[in-house]
């Protein structure tokens, strides 16, 4: 489908085959918050592994937006026709479409499938492309008759242009760490930083791992073997199933990944009489080359990211171990300078992630039900206010120590 618009064309296509891989990740390469997320081989790898397509109620639209032939911004957009794998919940906004006989699905979903890390959505090559391009994406949506448009986990320039094409944001609070300044020498000093309770318990729940005769091992990219990818995704299936749940993800999902995107992986066993007990899996960028922190100030050094996790066997603080304890130790050796944890877990706070507001825009085409719910974030974002001032008074930190 191709449209025109002002001196812009915009191309909507179906299908991750039918865009260039090499002009995508060229264009995502020069956006100030890329993450690997956003990488054509993560989202071909969602779609060609059945985790993200019509079937499962993602159904992919590529949108390519060109000047004088040459593509200047482009997005990943799905007709979602349900909720689910989103982590920004608007269950109850659907319910009360339902209630007033409207139809809310499908609607149209700005996202990475699956995948709740903040970062580049609308990639352009500048502000005022972005802004065309958000734009464009409303006018579609309008011919479409569709309900509502989401943008989630946005950069802080998508958030700023969505808001410029008039529509609603919504934040929400996730919990990253962050390496000091200087970086810590090592994972003594940064418990150092702590205050005396909250080093004493994560001694404690170390020394409990420890005393149960757990170790770890961990390899990174191509080292990870067949076999470990095979032995992480039983661990993460069980999760899953535990919980009475079908994995998103499929096994061909990480075998893709282990081909086409092994140098983005990082994979935690834990080990126990020689016998591997648990996994967890950590997504990680790598270090940003010296011209990108010239361009960027903001990026220094890689950022990891705590994504996947599971266990054959149950030992005591084992989940905070593997998933938080391990890849910060890992982080603070490799001169890492964040370190993501994923949605929600106001618990990790204990463990020195802080508290971080991440920024949504949403678009409904019913402008009864987009009063309403505009009032209804307002409520909900001084709430949020409220909810970061309390956690910044808890802060794990010693008095003397940053923040």
């Amino acid at each position: 489908m191709k449209q025109e618009s002002d001196n812009y064309v915009i191309r909507v296509l179906n299908s991750p085959d039918e865009v260039k891989a090499a002009h995508w990740n060229q264009l995502l390469s020069s956006q100030s918050e890329a993450t690997p997320f956003m990488r054509h081989e993560y989202l071909a790898a969602l779609h060609h592994s059945g985790s993200a397509r019509p079937e499962t109620g993602w159904t992919p639209r590529f949108i390519m937006l060109e000047q004088n032939g040459t593509l200047v911004g482009a997005c990943a957009l799905y007709l979602k026709a349900h909720s689910h794998g989103e982590y920004v919940f608007d269950h109850a906004w659907a319910h009360a479409y339902l209630q007033h006989g409207l139809v809310y699905y499908p609607k149209a979903l700005v996202a990475v499938p699956f995948t709740p890390v903040p970062g580049t959505r609308l990639m352009a090559r500048n502000a005022a492309d972005r802004v065309a391009l958000i734009k464009a994406l409303i006018a579609w949506c309008e011919a479409q008759g569709l309900s509502s448009l989401h943008l989630l986990f946005g950069s802080a320039d998508d958030i700023q242009a969505g808001e410029s094409a008039g529509m609603m944001l919504r934040h929400a609070v996730q919990f990253h760490w962050r390496n000091s300044a200087p970086a810590y020498a090592d994972f003594d000093s940064f418990l150092a930083s702590l205050s005396q309770e909250k080093r004493k318990k994560i001694r404690q729940e170390r020394r409990k791992v420890t005393d149960a005769g757990v170790s770890f091992r961990w390899s990174l990219g191509p080292s990870i073997t067949t076999p470990d990818w095979d032995f992480f995704y039983r661990c993460y299936q069980r999760t899953y199933l535990e919980h009475g749940h079908t994995p998103y993800l499929s096994r061909d999902f990480f075998r893709r990944m282990a081909s086409s995107m092994p140098e983005n992986w990082l994979l935690f066993i834990a080990q126990r009489q020689g016998q591997a007990i648990a996994a967890s899996l950590i997504a990680i960028s790598a270090h940003d080359t010296a011209a990108e922190v010239e361009n960027f100030p903001s990026k220094r050094g890689g950022v990891a990211y705590g994504r996947y996790w599971g266990a054959l066997e149950r030992v005591d603080c084992l989940h905070f171990e593997a998933c938080y304890y391990q890849p910060l130790a890992w982080c603070i050796e490799h001169a890492y300078q964040s370190f993501e944890g994923g949605a929600q877990g106001e618990h990790k706070m204990a463990r020195a992630l802080l508290p971080v507001k991440t920024a949504s825009a949403h678009w409904l085409a019913q402008a009864a039900f987009a009063d309403a719910v505009g009032r209804f974030l307002q409520r909900e974002d001084q709430g949020i206010d409220q909810y970061l001032d309390e956690l910044k008074q808890r802060s794990p930190f010693r008095s003397t120590a940053g923040t």
